[in-house]
């Protein structure tokens, strides 16, 4: 192959750099990891929820993608089978410490027909109170605690905005399998959130103690 210069390797096609790389241009591999090093650590960070594990699970990504990618064929996007990558380094590093997980969904239907929770209305609510650091760190600890086949379905098609079809790519799943899983994964943290809420809109209405007289 002719070489390419620096200009032309970031404007390069992913197919084109993957050819490259397969045949020992390791400049072509520097770019796909320049190409998607943040979106591989968004990633492994959303599943992982702590940063020193998402760096490390990103190293190990493109080791295995580099290991890997001779092997590669093009009957999926590059971009689709890095993030299978990665998730599943995501997943192996999650595993080490999976001991004292506890699962939110023992008390949900698995059923994928099952019917929404009622949650109350906070539409009077001011935006603010549902967006504030407390309502986010619920959230982020129930995402957390999800049981790891809910919670990366969850991240992959509701945080990183893939399709179920690519999602189910990613995951080697059927489509039908990650409409179960995310269906469940979104009612277990509905019912999170709906509890709390709940909790904090009966706070708010609970009357103030008066002072004890002196």
């Amino acid at each position: 192959m002719n070489s390419l210069s620096s200009t032309d390797y970031r404007e390069a096609r992913d197919e084109e750099l993957v050819r490259r790389a397969q045949a020992g241009d390791t400049r072509g591999f520097d770019e796909l990891v320049r190409r998607y090093q943040e979106k591989v650590y968004r990633l492994s960070y959303k599943i992982l929820r702590n940063e020193d594990d998402a760096a490390e699970a990103l190293q190990d990504a493109f080791l295995s993608a580099y290991r890997g990618l001779r092997s590669f064929k093009a009957e999926s996007t590059f971009s689709t089978w890095l993030y299978r990558v990665a998730t599943n380094a995501s997943l192996m590093k999650y595993r080490k410490r999976r001991e004292g997980h506890v699962s939110l969904e023992q008390s949900q239907n698995p059923s994928r027909e099952a019917e929404p929770l009622q949650i109350p209305d906070w539409t009077t609510q001011p935006l603010q109170d549902l967006l504030d650091s407390e309502t986010r760190q619920v959230m982020e600890e129930g995402i957390a605690r999800l049981p790891e086949e809910l919670r990366t379905v969850f991240v992959l098609r509701d945080l990183e905005e893939k399709t179920n079809a690519e999602v189910a790519e990613i995951l080697e799943l059927t489509v039908a399998a990650v409409k179960s899983r995310l269906h469940r994964a979104r009612i277990a943290l509905r019912d999170r959130l709906n509890r709390y809420l709940a909790d904090r809109m009966s706070r708010k209405d609970r009357p103030l103690r008066s002072a004890p007289p002196r």
